[in-house]
């Protein structure tokens, strides 16, 4: 009789898993296709983003700086990112932690980079946004301090080994 329980109780097991991952199943696919159409909102959205931030190439920098008289590079962020209603933190180190970390092989138009510029220092200090990702070639909008707002690339020596993270806030 115990080895009857046992058993029985097996198979009401085994029945509400089968019936569980079924569920699973329909979800995920629900999610692939709201994530298409987030993924198309998302895209205009980091095009109308970049846009906005390439209208301050050529700005000078500036500690603090949010306008077209200067700009600092997490004022460039917080900025452009206003500029479509999406409100994120001034500080470069709030930023930081701000959405969702990805890999640098799923970077895309609108996501942030961050960078540690300081000699013998991992901190992140410094923030662009992805204006182009295509196999392994990224290239991000920034404000430097030596030659203000500009497009860089992460092939660029300097910007490869002082890379530290991506996140994606959109």
């Amino acid at each position: 009789m115990r080895n009857f329980t046992i058993l029985l109780l097996a198979l009401i097991c085994l029945n509400s898993c089968k019936s569980s991952k079924k569920a699973k199943s329909s979800h995920k696919n629900t999610t692939k296709t709201e994530k298409r159409a987030t993924n198309t909102t998302s895209n205009a959205l980091a095009e109308s983003i970049v846009d906005y931030a390439k209208q301050f190439d050529g700005v000078r920098y500036k500690y603090g700086g949010t306008t077209k008289k200067g700009m600092d590079c997490s004022g460039l962020v917080m900025t452009a990112f206003k500029s479509e209603n999406i409100m994120l933190p001034r500080t470069t180190s709030d930023l930081s932690v701000t959405g969702d970390w990805i890999d640098l092989k799923e970077v895309q138009k609108g996501d942030l980079m961050f960078f540690a510029t300081r000699k013998n220092s991992r901190k992140v200090n410094h923030v662009g946004i992805v204006t182009f990702a295509s196999e392994g070639n990224v290239e991000f909008i920034h404000a430097s301090t030596s030659a203000g707002v500009i497009i860089s690339s992460l092939a660029e020596r300097y910007w490869y080994f002082a890379f530290v993270q991506a996140r994606r806030v959109l």
